[in-house]
């Protein structure tokens, strides 16, 4: 197997800059894995391919604005951070940075806006350990990233983390559409954008149709979006991320499945969560964190089909749903998608893939 069988041609004007105007007016392109046929229709009518013994299961986690504007004190130079977790050990955090060049342990950074400053400890990669000021903290001991604790700076000085491909500075409508309508728990630097395409009313309608509607939590770290730079994708290393399943979710999926009907994930965070509490054969609740990668071939144990958006050429993400509907069906589809000029990745549509 080599990267360069997941890669694809996807001109630059099918990158969604901006969210359709209403969550679930996004198109919804159907792929039967087992056949591989293709369809195509709206996401509000996604709710029609769900069976009344389905289970759909969703990540409630919440982005955190984890981006942050400075300049150093030493030279005024210019600095964007963006926080990823607490080190608990050595009472430091650690942030992606750019530019590092010339920074130097001790330097401090002032940010935009507020009066924080943070102290660099060491430049590590393409990283930097840096110690935040005690006020900027709150207990948030049920968040094991410790992002959730740094919300009094953050909601002040920071802004949501939108990714690369998004060209463009956050605006007031990414304060809503980058968060999923059922978003509870702060600990994530990228939104589970599957989710986004959900609204209220249409969960309504779910469950007034039979299916059981369940919630996890994975926070969404680098690992989900770093690039894969083995030439063998299965060589890959994701970093981990913090997991959390409830002994009421995996009772439900379990029964659910066990009369006939399907689990199906709501994001590829879904089925890495629900695949890693499946590790050992049977589901099992728990937390922890997961560096779970999946990629064809892959005996799923415990997802059945899923929603997803359409994700980057050579990522792991497109590494997943590969090992859901079949490597040759999937990028075949891509191609069409191309043809018919889906919208891609964070904002853009979705693929239901039963």
């Amino acid at each position: 197997m080599h990267i360069e069988e997941f890669d694809f041609d996807l001109p630059d004007d099918l990158v969604a800059q901006y969210p359709a105007e209403r969550r679930d007016a996004s198109r919804l392109m159907l792929l039967d894995r087992q056949r591989g046929d293709v369809a195509h229709s709206e996401f509000c009518a996604v709710i029609e391919r769900f069976r009344p013994e389905d289970v759909l299961v969703l990540n409630e986690t919440r982005v955190v604005p984890a981006r942050l504007h400075g300049h150093k004190e030493r030279t005024g130079g210019r600095i964007e951070l963006l926080l990823l977790r607490r080190e608990i050990e050595e009472g430091t955090w650690l942030a992606l940075g750019r530019p590092l060049r010339g920074l130097r342990t001790g330097d401090v950074i002032r940010l935009d806006r507020g009066s924080w400053r943070l102290e660099v400890v060491e430049r590590v990669g393409d990283r930097v350990r840096l110690r935040l000021p005690v006020d900027s903290i709150v207990d948030a001991s049920d968040d094991p990233t410790g992002l959730a604790g740094l919300l009094p700076m953050a909601s002040e000085a920071g802004e949501l983390p939108l990714p690369p491909y998004i060209r463009r500075p956050p605006e007031a409508i990414d304060a809503e559409r980058y968060q999923t309508v059922f978003a509870r728990a702060p600990g994530s630097i990228a939104a589970p954008t599957a989710g986004l395409h959900f609204t209220e009313e249409l969960l309504d309608a779910v469950r007034a149709r039979g299916v059981a509607v369940e919630r996890l939590v994975l926070h969404v770290g680098p690992g989900t979006f770093e690039p894969v730079r083995s030439q063998d994708p299965r060589e890959h290393q994701l970093e981990a991320e913090y997991y959390h399943v409830g002994v009421d979710t995996i009772q439900t999926i379990t029964e659910r499945r066990r009369a006939g009907g399907r689990c199906i994930a709501v994001g590829t965070t879904t089925v890495r969560t629900l695949e890693t509490c499946a590790a050992e054969g049977s589901l099992r609740a728990g937390e922890g964190w997961t560096d779970l990668l999946i990629c064809p071939p892959h005996t799923f144990h415990a997802v059945d089909a899923m929603v997803t958006n359409f994700h980057l050429p050579r990522s792991s993400l497109l590494l997943l749903v590969s090992a859901l509907a079949g490597q040759d069906r999937l990028l075949a589809a891509y191609r069409v998608a191309v043809a018919e000029r889906y919208r891609f990745y964070s904002y853009g549509d979705a693929m239901f893939i039963h």
